[in-house]
């Protein structure tokens, strides 16, 4: 693409140089610049761009876009100066991938729990209504037998453009995306032209991140006022949670049209008579569009709201309530989300990636529903994330659980021993006798498995898919799946420890 054809989006520049030369990529990394590349400089919270810029020329980036002069450029590099590199950067990575948000269907989905099981039931039922589908959230990028992982749950700007061109070239129709509030404030959705956008819930996350619970709610609210204000606009759609106060906010701060959904108030789609049973959840529906009885083979009420929230979503494309049903029927979960362990015992494991208070409280209540014997957690509070929720989830365990061994999660940097007291903190006298403090992850799962009898069921909580674990400056291929096996494995061989009476 030549230069010329990107930089005259851009209203306010200054350009030394040649504005025909061809570029072939672009990127914000230095190091994954290639021959032919347009690098842009964009400051970030630890390092700046601005000083690898010299590192782009070398791996042969042949433009530069920067907020600033550059002293020592080569004569034959295009230095494109701008007041805001990283506002101009999605108006750059659209014209680059050819504006791909405008070829396809795009649904957003955002909430504090649930855009990752959201995200994939809406994927599943318009695959299987022959509406070629992507994803792009926490696990991958996927369209197809097309799949990458991912670093971010909404990646940057332009990595996200790539990835709406390549499922525009594999023949899709429809994208859904997972919608962080990190990747709203931090501007990567801009330029992304939703037709639908999805609320599933607002509660205590991030707040290492966002301060406070104003500050987070208003960040979501991005979401809703970039689908515009146009006539055109407001043919879009906003599905909102009824049953979340945070959901009139967002209904006063939209152009949108609004649909919405749930169990305890009125909605215009609202689950009823919900049953939680060891085989999954059963509810009925009322709707505009008819009415009917689901069943599904994931469990919790929790599901049941991401299940009205990928029900709304498709019958507002068209889709009829008993396909949307046949399809529900059929979904198998996601991968870390509540997931059953086939161990071949009388216990039963699951591994789910629940990280924040609401999320540890509606696993915990789900499972104990359907466990007739005791109920073992195994959780802990990962490092460099929000403080304030270690002692309010650390109770929520001890609360729900018969007992609870508590453990490391990713300490990045931070001393495990310095997070577990505060985890230890939020802990009352009534919860004295139920929990343990075992540091290591390993041990912690290992122990859980000896002491689960029949009938029992251990909660593995906070990694749920991650495959490695970060502790300081050291990484470790690391899988709670795994782990339960290999101790599942090493009790067959006859490594057993005593165990109290639970």
């Amino acid at each position: 693409m030549i230069l010329k054809s990107l930089t005259e989006r851009l209203i306010l520049k200054t350009i030394t140089g040649s504005t025909s030369v061809d570029i072939t990529n672009l990127d914000t990394d230095s190091r994954e610049i290639r021959p032919g590349g347009l690098f842009v400089c964009v400051p970030g919270f630890h390092v700046d761009g601005h000083d690898y810029a010299l590192q782009a020329i070398r791996n042969g980036a042949v433009a530069i876009v920067a907020e600033r002069e550059l002293p020592g450029l080569p004569g034959n590099v295009t230095h494109i100066t701008v007041p805001d590199t990283r506002r101009i950067l999605p108006i750059l990575a659209n014209a680059f991938f050819g504006d791909p948000t405008q070829r396809l269907k795009l649904i957003g989905i955002t909430g504090t729990n649930g855009k990752t099981t959201t995200t994939h039931m809406v994927e599943k039922i318009l695959n299987d209504a022959h509406r070629k589908t992507g994803i792009i959230g926490t696990l991958y990028m996927k369209i197809g037998d097309h799949m990458e992982k991912t670093l971010n749950t909404t990646p940057d700007t332009i990595q996200l453009q790539r990835y709406f061109h390549t499922m525009v070239t594999h023949g899709g129709d429809y994208a859904v995306l997972e919608v962080s509030s990190h990747g709203l404030d931090m501007g990567r959705v801009r330029g992304c032209d939703f037709q639908t956008v999805v609320f599933t819930n607002l509660s205590h996350d991030h707040l290492d991140f966002h301060q406070n619970m104003e500050s987070y709610r208003n960040t979501k609210e991005l979401l809703f006022t970039q689908l515009g204000n146009s006539n055109r606009d407001m043919l879009k759609k906003a599905i909102l949670n009824a049953d979340d106060e945070a959901s009139s906010y967002y209904a006063k701060r939209t152009s949108a049209q609004i649909v919405t959904y749930g169990i305890r108030n009125e909605a215009d789609v609202r689950a009823t008579h919900i049953q939680n049973m060891p085989e999954g959840c059963k509810f009925h529906v009322e709707t505009p569009w008819g009415h009917g009885d689901f069943s599904l083979k994931v469990h919790g009420v929790h599901n049941v709201y991401n299940a009205l929230a990928a029900m709304t979503t498709c019958l507002l494309e068209g889709i009829p309530l008993e396909e949307i049903c046949r399809s529900l029927q059929h979904f198998a979960g996601v991968d870390g989300r509540f997931q059953e362990i086939e161990t071949g015992r009388r216990f039963r494991v699951v591994v789910d990636y629940a990280h924040n208070p609401d999320g540890l409280k509606a696993t915990l209540q789900s499972a104990k529903e359907i466990t007739a014997g005791k109920m073992i957690c195994v959780m802990g509070c990962r490092g460099e994330r929000d403080r304030l929720k270690r002692p309010i989830m650390a109770d929520i365990a001890a609360s729900y659980s018969d007992y609870v061994l508590f453990t490391t999660d990713n300490p990045f940097s931070e001393d495990p021993e310095q997070i577990m007291a505060e985890m230890l903190g939020g802990l009352t006298s009534h919860e004295a006798g139920n929990w343990e403090v075992i540091l290591n992850r390993k041990e912690a799962i290992q122990r859980a498995v000896e002491l689960a009898g029949d009938e029992d069921r251990i909660i593995i909580t906070g990694r749920g898919h991650e495959t490695r674990y970060v502790a300081g400056s050291q990484i470790e291929s690391f899988s709670d799946e795994d782990i339960v096996m290999r101790s599942l494995q090493d009790m067959g061989q006859g490594i057993q420890m005593m165990t109290p009476e639970l």
